[in-house]
């Protein structure tokens, strides 16, 4: 540690050399203040012990430009007009909302002006959001707004902060058109009282493209996504964080079209941003690292994803206390991987890490745990504990209903899980009643062309196709197929979904030459979209070579039938069941095509 005496002298924090009272007088102790502030000067590993590290300090003065500019930001994000109102700012920021409540609660008894209540009640809101109690969020920020509006000019700053407030929750209300509403009143303001490049207005632009990439209006999205980066473009340096969010968010965009190979252009230029800005262990690297992870996931690279998803647990588990919601969210991801590559003990065992980090750092009614126990439904289903998964399913359901409105997208895909576990259970009319619930949810929330109404009428599609309703599962479907053409790219794998569904029904009807068409059509988008060992390719190929089998033509069928063996035994695990199915289908077909073979032998 190295301490400048002039320094000192530039400084209002007290010291006091203490070396003539120490035991070891050697050591030039120097007793300094709680809130003094060092600059870390350089970090490096002990040479005597590896487990050690020296870190060289160097005191800050006052008049230290970097430490004074980084004051006046702090300054100005807490914006409270007493310190008892600063301090409350800074306990929320850090994510302690129970100690915020109580002191915003102490101080609004106590407030004597407007001003005051108006920020008090904007911060109980902002506290609300954090926790997930979007409804009470809402109220509070009103309350604040409606203070606002009595005490200062239409076109103030703290109206729009308050106005993107109320979108923002909104928004996690999955009520998407009252957030745009609030979204562009925030911007009217910005756009009388800021200029064009602003970046405030890129976080606008930036927030209302969040709002149609949830309602599934990808193009919209990225138009508004473009706008936010234009700005920070121009009003930032190249390596600026900011920068690598609006890149990530581009990304994710493209991820939810399916576009992969887009996807992974923009969160690699986010990624190297963090790489050059921040420090090695921070969160947002690890959050970088998530992104790519979650798209190599998709595109059923499991080992890359798993690679990527292992980087970010590593940075979350150095940066963040062990309950922290992000560490959660990593294990969530890894345990979608083991899902994905059907080691389901294993996955149920990372979702089980995430759920306890969860019910410790979450108000019990928080989305977040909802969301935690779906995935656990989700596994149980996919092990064939229905009942099991049923029971996680209800205890989601009932903190949606209780966090959420009665018509928020997330309950739509709460009872859209839980009419996939009656379905296979073979419940086909209660599943019928759940992915109608679902079904209408959808169709009163998002827009008439939005990717998930495709998800539940192919739902509904599959339940009558189950019962042998094929009409009413081809209805269904080709509502699907009209949803998906309309809202996604020309290969996006939900497209291939449903040209697979609709060969299904053709299959099952024994119009085999009408399934293969189906196939075919969804077969080429797999080939276009996905690597060349997806499972999903594997179950495009299953499908084909069982109708081939129906046709008769059975060395095609073993042919299409041995390609599924391949890619499942290279990209499962061993143990399974896929790889069993794909053995004895080829065995039914290799049977079959023995006993044909002998009967033609009877009738020569």
């Amino acid at each position: 540690m190295t301490i400048d005496s002039s320094k000192v002298s530039a400084s209002t924090t007290p010291f006091a050399l203490i070396d003539e009272y120490s035991a070891i007088e050697s050591e030039k102790e120097i007793l300094f203040t709680m809130h003094t502030v060092f600059r870390v000067d350089d970090i490096k590993q002990a040479v005597s012990n590896s487990r050690l590290w020296e870190v060289q300090l160097s005191l800050t003065g006052d008049n230290d430009p970097q430490l004074a500019t980084l004051t006046e930001r702090i300054k100005g994000e807490l914006r409270g007009s007493t310190g008892w109102h600063r301090l409350g700012d800074l306990i929320l920021q850090v994510g302690h909302y129970n100690q915020a409540e109580e002191l915003y609660n102490e101080l609004l008894k106590n407030s004597s002006s407007d001003s005051d209540r108006a920020h008090i009640y904007h911060q109980l809101g902002m506290m609300k959001d954090g926790q997930g109690q979007y409804k009470e969020a809402v109220s509070f920020f009103e309350k604040s707004l409606e203070i606002y509006r009595k005490t200062l000019p239409e076109d103030h700053s703290l109206l729009a902060n308050t106005y993107s407030n109320i979108g923002l929750a909104y928004k996690n209300m999955g009520n998407y058109s009252k957030a745009l509403e609030f979204y562009e009143k925030a911007i009217k303001i910005k756009e009388k009282s800021l200029s064009p490049n602003d970046p405030d207005f890129a976080l606008s632009y930036n927030n209302i493209g969040e709002v149609y990439r949830q309602m599934g209006n990808y193009s919209k999205a990225l138009e508004f996504y473009d706008k936010s980066l234009t700005i920070l473009e121009k009003s930032l340096p190249p390596n600026h964080p900011h920068l690598a969010a609006s890149y990530n968010n581009i990304g994710l965009a493209y991820k939810n079209m399916g576009n992969y190979s887009k996807a992974l252009e923009f969160y690699d230029k986010a990624l190297k941003i963090y790489e050059k800005s921040l420090p090695p262990n921070h969160p947002l690297l690890a959050t970088s690292y998530n992104n790519i992870g979650n798209v190599y996931d998709n595109m059923g690279n499991y080992l890359k994803a798993l690679e990527f998803y292992d980087k970010a647990l590593k940075i979350y588990e150095k940066s963040l206390p062990p309950n922290h919601p992000d560490l959660a969210t990593s294990y969530n991801n890894i345990g979608g991987v083991y899902t994905n590559m059907g080691n389901y003990s294993k996955a149920l065992e990372f979702y089980d890490k995430s759920l306890k980090i969860l019910e410790k750092a979450l108000s019990p009614n928080h989305p977040l745990l909802a969301a935690s126990y779906n995935n656990i439904g989700g596994e149980y289903t996919n092990m064939g504990n229905y009942s099991k998964a049923l029971e996680f399913y209800d205890k989601s359901l009932k903190i949606l209903e209780k966090a959420l409105p009665p018509n928020h997208p997330d309950l739509a895909t709460s009872y859209n899980n839980i009419g996939g576990v009656y379905d296979n259970m073979g419940n086909h009319s209660k599943a019928l009643e759940f992915h109608d619930k679902s079904l209408k949810i959808r169709e009163t929330s998002l827009p008439p062309n939005h990717p998930d109404l495709a998800i539940s009428c192919n739902n509904i599609g599959l339940a009558y196709n189950n019962i042998g309703n094929y009409s009413k599962a081809l209805e269904f479907y080709d509502k699907a197929l009209k949803i998906s053409e309309r809202a996604l790219s020309p290969n996006h794998p939900l497209l291939a979904a449903s040209y697979n569904n609709i060969g299904e029904v053709y299959r099952n009807k024994g119009n085999y030459s009408k399934a293969l068409e189906f196939y075919d059509k969804s077969l080429k988008i797999l080939e276009k979209a996905l690597p060349p060992n997806h499972p999903d390719l594997a179950t495009s190929y299953n499908n084909i070579g069982m109708a081939y089998s129906g046709k008769g033509d059975y060395p095609k069928a073993i042919s299409y039938l041995e390609k599924v063996l391949a890619i499942w035994q290279e990209s499962l695990p061993p143990t399974h069941p896929n790889i069993k199915t794909a053995m004895n289908n080829i065995d039914y077909v290799k049977k079959t095509m023995s006993l044909c073979c002998f009967f033609f032998s009877l009738v020569e």
